[in-house]
């Protein structure tokens, strides 16, 4: 991925937050029949590796886990908010006419080393806290052991666990660092204006930090 040093994210932490509240992930894979996308949501593990584990899981008729072998290279897109950006929200281009359309947005690429977990107690185990992790908000949290015994065990046959381990972390968060302050403010309180808050907020933010 292409990150102009305005852009970058050298604080593993944020590039772990993005990870946490954004965890489906595309996870691309180049196994023995070429290249391969996945949609999946990944539980992230900061007590083993010293970038992290992440866990999940894919159903065993996805050929995606026979694909590939233990070892093999791959890499996890997570991705946050994103938005058009207009150079009418700009003041300069109104004054000076020398602006372009743009995109805005914030990514973290996990780049690492796949292992298939074709085991019971993995995957029970990470369908258990990927459960607690997305039910917690629920009124009443939905528990593996709310469902019938044996239709869980079925249900647990019939996926394969994915671990990766992280090698290394790379963050953009394209958010118009590299514009005049005028015009960054004027773009992120338009796009709170039309509903897109998060980046709004996010580029409104993104003002008070050091910038790289």
């Amino acid at each position: 991925m292409y990150v102009p040093a305005h852009f970058e994210v050298p604080n593993v932490d944020e590039l772990h937050q993005l990870m946490r509240e954004h965890p489906f992930a595309v996870f691309v894979t180049n196994g023995a029949n070429g290249l391969d996308a996945n949609h999946l949501p990944f539980e992230l593990d900061l007590t083993s590796g010293e970038k992290g584990v992440l866990h999940g899981h894919v159903a065993r008729s996805n050929p995606v886990w026979n694909d590939v072998k233990n070892g093999d290279e791959v890499l996890l897109v997570f991705r946050a908010e994103d938005a058009y950006i207009t150079p009418s929200w700009f003041p300069s281009k109104h004054e000076f006419q020398k602006q372009v359309p743009t995109w805005n947005y914030r990514v973290v690429h996990a780049h690492g080393k796949v292992t298939i977990r074709d085991d019971e107690k993995y995957v029970r185990g990470v369908v258990a806290k990927l459960t607690r992790t997305h039910e917690a908000s629920q009124p009443k949290p939905w528990k593996m052991s709310d469902a019938p015994v044996d239709y869980m065990e079925t249900m647990l046959k019939a996926i394969v666990g994915i671990e990766v381990h992280i090698d290394k972390l790379v963050g953009k968060f394209k958010l118009s660092q590299n514009r005049e302050l005028r015009d960054k403010l004027s773009a992120g309180e338009a796009l709170k204006a039309q509903g897109d808050v998060a980046i709004g907020q996010a580029m409104l933010d993104a003002i008070q930090e050091p910038q790289s």
